[in-house]
C-alpha cells in the first residue's frame, strides 16, 4: 500500500521518530498545540508496541499511528532513546531542517536540542556544523547555535531600532565581509519582536524590504538562511504555514518537511499555523493533507493536524 509520494510503509515510523528530537519541549496545556500529555504513559510498553508493530511480514500501521500521534515531545523522546538502543537506528538531518530548527527555537530549546545531539552522537554539534557547511551559511548556523538571541522585554527601544536599521543600511567597510557579518550579528542576536520593528524602520528609511537587500548581499545557502530568519521573525506561524504549503503544492509532496513541521509544532502553535494556512491560501491544511496524501501516512499527518478549519 502506498503511504504517500516517496514514503513507503517501512520508513513511516523511522521518519517520524527521526524528527522527534527537533520537537519543542514545551508543555502542551494552555498552548495552541494539538497534542497533550498522554496519561498513564509507559515508555517500555510503547517501545514494545512499536517494535511488535514494525517487525514481521507486515507493519501494524494502526498501532504505530496510535503511539506516535498521541504522545507529547517529551514522551516521544523517551520512546526514541529506548527504541534507538534496541534497533540501532541513527538520526540524520539536512540543510533545510538545520536552518529551520536553529532559526525558530528559543535559546533554551536550542540548548536542549544540542545537548541531545551531543549525548546521542557523542559529538560536538558546533564542530559538526563547521565541518559540514561553509561560507556565510556556516557563520549563520554557528551564530544561531550559540543561543545568544535576546529575549523580548516588552520595552520598545526606539533608539536601538534606528541604530540597527542604519547599521543594516551602512554596516561599514573596514574589512572584507564586514557588512555581511553585521547583518548576521543583528539577525541572530536581536529578539524577533525587535527585528520586526527594525525591518519596518529599514523599509521606511530606505525604501527597501530587508529581503531585497539579503538577495543582493548573500548567495546560495547563506541567502536561504537569512531569508528564513527574516520570515520567521516577521511571523513564525506564517513561516511554517508557507513551508507546509510548499511541501504539498505541485506534483508530489515533501514528506520530510510535512512530518517535521507537524511533529515539531504540534505542541506549541499548530493551531496558529493552521489559521495562517487557511488565511493565506483559502483552504485548510487538513483538507490539503486529505487531497495530497493517502493511506496510513495520511492518517498519521491528519492525526497530528487534528481537525478541519472551516
Amino acid at each position: 500500500m502506498l503511504l504517500g509520494d516517496g514514503m513507503d510503509r517501512r520508513s513511516l515510523a523511522h521518519e517520524i521518530l527521526s524528527q522527534l528530537p527537533l520537537a519543542q519541549q514545551t508543555a502542551a496545556w494552555g498552548t495552541l498545540g494539538t497534542i497533550k500529555p498522554y496519561l498513564g504513559f509507559d515508555v517500555e510498553s510503547d517501545v514494545q508496541h512499536l517494535t511488535e508493530a514494525i517487525v514481521g511480514n507486515g507493519a501494524d500501521h494502526g498501532a504505530i499511528l496510535d503511539v506516535l500521534t498521541n504522545r507529547t515531545s517529551a514522551q516521544r523522546q523517551q520512546i526514541t532513546k529506548v527504541f534507538q538502543a534496541l534497533t540501532k537506528q541513527g538520526m540524520g538531518t539536512d540543510e533545510d531542517a538545520l536552518t529551520e530548527i536553529l532559526s525558530t527555537r528559543s535559546n533554551q530549546q536550542l540548548r536542549e536540542i544540542l545537548a541531545f545531539y551531543q549525548q546521542d552522537f557523542k559529538a560536538d554539534p558546533e564542530k559538526d556544523i563547521a565541518l559540514e557547511t561553509s561560507g556565510w551559511f556556516k557563520e549563520i548556523l554557528l551564530a544561531l547555535a550559540k543561543g545568544k538571541r535576546e529575549r523580548d522585554t516588552g520595552i520598545i527601544d526606539y533608539a536601538l531600532i534606528q541604530q540597527d536599521a542604519e547599521a543594516l543600511a551602512d554596516p561599514g567597510a573596514s574589512s572584507e565581509g564586514a557588512g555581511e557579518r553585521t547583518w548576521i550579528s543583528i539577525f541572530t542576536q536581536r529578539s524577533p519582536e525587535h527585528l520586526s520593528r527594525v525591518f519596518s524602520q529599514y523599509r521606511k528609511s530606505h525604501g527597501l524590504e530587508v529581503e531585497e537587500t539579503i538577495c543582493k548581499r548573500f548567495r546560495g545557502d547563506g541567502q536561504m538562511a537569512m531569508l528564513a530568519l527574516a520570515s520567521a521573525c516577521r511571523n513564525t506561524p506564517r513561516y511554517f504555514a508557507e513551508k507546509l504549503h510548499n511541501a504539498v503544492k505541485g506534483p508530489g509532496t515533501d514528506d520530510k518537511v510535512l512530518i517535521r513541521v507537524l511533529v515539531s509544532r504540534s505542541e506549541t502553535d499548530l493551531l496558529s499555523i493552521r489559521s495562517e494556512f487557511k488565511k493565506c491560501h483559502g483552504k485548510s491544511l487538513y483538507s490539503c493533507l486529505q487531497v495530497e496524501t493517502r493511506g496510513d501516512y495520511q492518517a498519521a499527518l491528519l492525526a497530528l493536524c487534528r481537525a478541519e478549519d472551516l
